[in-house]
């Protein structure tokens, strides 16, 4: 392909002035194509022998039975056309509410790329390339060849329809949210859960914590508490445990290890005898590399009854109530209706009594250090920690902002002298320095930094990992749009004018407006490389495979190791995930009418994701942090921005293209958008945040319409009755398009939660069911595990000559419990258990939902 030369004098033919876009696309395009196309078979042979990294949740026992996705076979027929056959409703069954709604915001992405690419494909591209313009390949169908202002009336007209239909959409979404959030909370299920009717509350006064004032300041509802005390002294002797639980299991492996070896060499005739004398025996020094020799088992077995007895002490003074209460307190209702009440009620004079609190908290959520913190000192954490990330953002600028000018670095080759070697470069090669290496250098970088706003979030008191997360997720959403989009296109399109506008000034105008598009350039790039390559690096999942390859084999000695590193799975962080795809949504959305092939892109790229992430959802993850679509309700806000940022980029356009019709119309889109959004935010915003009494108390045995074997994929005759679209439309548009677009305008009725609770229905009746628990359970469900855990039994593997009985027998006889069953060790001496049945593992647990 040949590249259009600068003719300009002294230009020396550079390359600055003409587009390099299809060179950068094809040279990011082939090695990712490449890249994902070896991932993809590597993931087809490395699925059935790693079962435990790419489809744990078909068989692993840490997941309930009924929740199990299912699979005929591993080869590879068989389990595509599984995964072809279930429905993503499967999820919200099976996994969580926050897992669908996650892949719904993907067809949400994709649906808006695609109607983009219907409405500005056919009507843009033709007036881009036939107005006047000078540009050349792939920017002269987008703005940057608009020479005639006239017909920029065309890109006004198309931005209201396709930002007037985004609007909506999130509107439905979030009306779509709501009903199924309501439903989801009324199911037998979940309303039985004991989460779901127990609150949070910070700085509680003194003598609410009793538990004879329980009801005088919680009401009659109120029916069991669990102070929070500060228990630091005693995480720190169960830490103390279990690190001398785990060095007494390995010294006891390396007993047994050296036992099977005399055993080996006894029977090739290399020893007379195969017992492990005093001289096989682990030691240690009693002071690091010199000291005392001592023996190892016999001082653990001394000191591990010791930490024991001591911590049960400790432990019954804290129960008798003697121990320092610092504030914080779980209440449980007799029902959700009375703890969403008790949620939403002001229930003190004073601003910081019973403030902040949190319904619907599960224990395995809860951040026990934070819970004791002083109100005032919470506040300056919080704030500190807003400081700190806003300053994160700032400083990130630096780098982001260097690699945003790699995407166009050719451009600045003018000025810069020593820079001017990059135009003797071959073009495939420049190609794949400005397409390929800018937007993987982005996403390396800016990988971090959410997990570095989680910590943030952590130290700056949030009292559950739900909230650190909702905490992230904004902030990450503001690094993502600063400097992801804002910063790298920012520098992207100004160092592709910094050479004209040091020659000319005044020119600024004209150079903006014509070459400020062309950093969408770099996203076409960014979308490959998001797409094809990260959502293919999403299923081969090489980081997990690799962190369990080396810590399975060369770390994790002992069968506890062993299997808690086997059952680890992977888990997703939705305020990494949405602010992701929310900015790249944002990108398109800006970019649509200014480089509307940013649309395909994003369409291709993001559908990609979707599989990726519908494979992961079904056959790997197990959510751990569940915000029960809260962080789809702030990401369809965040979303907004898209539609800001692309109407005051089209207003500062056409302002500068001296369009003053086509900005008139889109100034006053603006503010339509903005009143519209404003009133929306008004009454939506107390249903997102609150959940309404009377959906709670209403029972659904009174309802008259079954439940189940009904066809609810189309209006039911009470849905059609309400419907004004419906009754406009009859006889006027056929069923099969009447149908969808009365969903689409009024959401109010078909996305309610009367009208999505049968929707939600399991076909199989396990959302009837009803959680149930022992008495112990609900005694101990929001005590800190520092209370309540047990001295785990002591585990060692079996071996052929019945050592491993006798050391049985010598830890039973100091008290300590332990067991040689579910674990061997066979003639190599290497570890070996069931991975297949985990109930031949002594320390397996069936899982309890909260």
């Amino acid at each position: 392909m040949e590249i259009l030369k600068d003719k300009t004098p002294g230009a020396g033919g550079h390359r600055n002035s003409g587009s390099i876009s299809l060179v950068a696309i094809g040279a990011t395009l082939i090695p990712t194509l490449v890249t994902a196309a070896a991932f993809l078979l590597g993931f087809v042979l490395l699925r059935s022998k790693y079962r435990n990294i790419y489809a744990p949740r078909t068989y692993y026992r840490t997941i309930s039975r009924k929740d199990r996705t299912p699979s005929s076979s591993h080869t590879f027929v068989s389990w595509f056309h599984d995964f072809r056959m279930l429905d993503d409703k499967f999820i919200l069954r099976h996994s969580s509410l926050d897992a669908y709604l996650f892949l719904r915001y993907l067809r949400m992405i994709i649906l808006i790329s695609v109607v983009g690419c219907c409405l500005t494909w056919p009507i843009l591209f033709p007036i881009n390339a036939t107005a006047g313009g000078d540009a050349s390949q792939l920017d002269k169908i987008s703005f940057s060849n608009i020479n005639d202002s006239k017909k920029l009336y065309a890109h006004a007209i198309v931005a209201w329809l396709f930002l007037g239909f985004i609007v909506l959409l999130i509107t439905r979404e979030r009306l779509f949210v709501v009903g199924l959030r309501q439903a989801y909370q009324t199911i037998p299920l979940h309303a039985s859960r004991l989460s779901s009717r127990v609150v949070l509350f910070l700085a509680v006064p003194a003598e609410a914590l009793e538990e004879e004032n329980l009801q005088r300041y919680f009401g009659d509802d109120a029916v069991r508490s669990w102070p929070v005390s500060n228990l630091e002294h005693v995480e720190d002797l169960v830490s103390k445990r279990e690190s001398a639980i785990d060095s007494l299991e390995q010294a006891e492996l390396q007993l047994l290890k050296k036992g099977l070896k005399k055993q080996r060499d006894s029977s090739n005739g290399a020893s007379d005898s195969a017992e492990v004398n005093d001289r096989d025996r682990p030691v240690h020094r009693s002071k690091y590399l010199v000291g005392k020799r001592i023996d190892t088992l016999s001082r653990l077995r001394e000191q591990l009854p010791d930490i024991v007895s001591e911590l049960d002490k400790i432990r019954r003074t804290d129960s008798s109530g003697k121990s320092r209460r610092t504030g914080a307190l779980f209440v449980e209702f007799k029902d959700q209706v009375a703890a969403h009440q008790a949620f939403q009620q002001v229930r003190h004079p004073s601003p910081f009594v019973f403030q902040p609190k949190y319904i619907g908290v599960q224990p395995k959520e809860v951040i026990w250090q934070n819970l004791n913190i002083d109100p005032s000192v919470r506040i300056t954490y919080s704030y500190i920690a807003i400081g700190v990330a806003m300053a994160t953002i700032i400083l990130w600028s630096i780098p982001v902002g260097i690699i945003g000018t790699i995407s166009n670095i050719n451009y600045l080759t003018d000025k810069v002298h020593f820079l001017r070697f990059i135009n003797k470069l071959p073009d495939p090669i420049l190609g794949l320095i400005t397409g390929l290496v800018p937007p993987l250098l982005l996403s390396t970088v800016v990988s971090y930094v959410p997990y570095f706003f989680k910590w943030l979030a952590t130290l700056s008191g949030q009292p559950t990992t739900k909230e650190t997360s909702k905490w992230a997720q904004t902030w990450n959403f503001v690094f993502q749009v600063v400097q992801v989009f804002l910063i790298t296109t920012f520098s992207s399109g100004a160092a592709a004018v910094a050479t004209k506008i040091a020659n000319d000034p005044q020119s600024v105008p004209k150079l903006l407006a014509k070459n400020l598009p062309k950093a969408s350039n770099f996203y076409l790039t960014y979308f490959i490389i998001q797409g094809i390559g990260t959502a293919s690096k999403n299923i081969i999942n090489y980081s997990d495979l690799f962190q369990y390859l080396f810590y399975y084999n060369m770390t994790s000695k002992t069968p506890r190791q062993k299997y808690n590193t086997y059952i680890q799975m992977k888990g997703i962080s939705w305020f990494n995930v949405y602010p992701k795809f929310t900015n790249l949504a944002i990108i398109a959305i800006s970019y649509s009418c200014i480089a509307p092939l940013v649309l395909g892109f994003s369409a291709i790229g993001v559908s990609l994701f979707y599989l990726s992430y519908r494979y992961n959802l079904l056959y790997v993850i197990q959510v751990k942090t569940e915000t029960k679509g809260e962080s789809l309700t702030r990401a369809l806000q965040q979303l907004m921005t898209g539609v800001y940022l692309s109407e005051l980029c089209l207003i500062g356009l056409f302002g500068i293209k001296k369009a003053t019709g086509a900005s008139t119309l889109m100034i006053v889109l603006f503010l339509l958008t903005t009143i519209y959004h404003l009133t929306v935010n008004k009454y939506l915003s107390p249903l997102e945040r609150y959940m309404p009494l009377d959906v709670l108390s209403n029972t659904t045995e009174d309802e008259e319409q079954p439940l189940l074997g009904a066809d609810h994929s189309r209006p039911t005759e009470q849905q059609r009755q309400q419907s004004r679209v419906i009754k406009v439309g009859h006889g006027k548009l056929p069923t099969i398009l009447l149908d969808p677009l009365a969903s689409f305008l009024e959401p109010n009725i078909f996305a309610s939660q009367e009208a999505l609770r049968p929707w939600l229905q399991d076909p199989e009746g396990q959302f009837e069911e009803t959680a149930s628990y022992t008495n112990e359970q609900l005694k101990n469900a929001y005590v800190n595990p520092a209370l309540t855990s047990k001295t785990p039994k002591i585990w060692l593997p079996k071996d052929t000559k019945g050592l491993s009985a006798q050391e049985v027998q010598e830890n039973e006889k100091v008290g300590l419990d332990s067991t040689d069953q579910g674990a061997q060790l066979n003639a190599k001496g290497h570890v070996v258990w069931n991975m297949d049945d985990f109930s031949e593992v002594p320390i397996f647990k069936e899982p309890t939902r909260f």
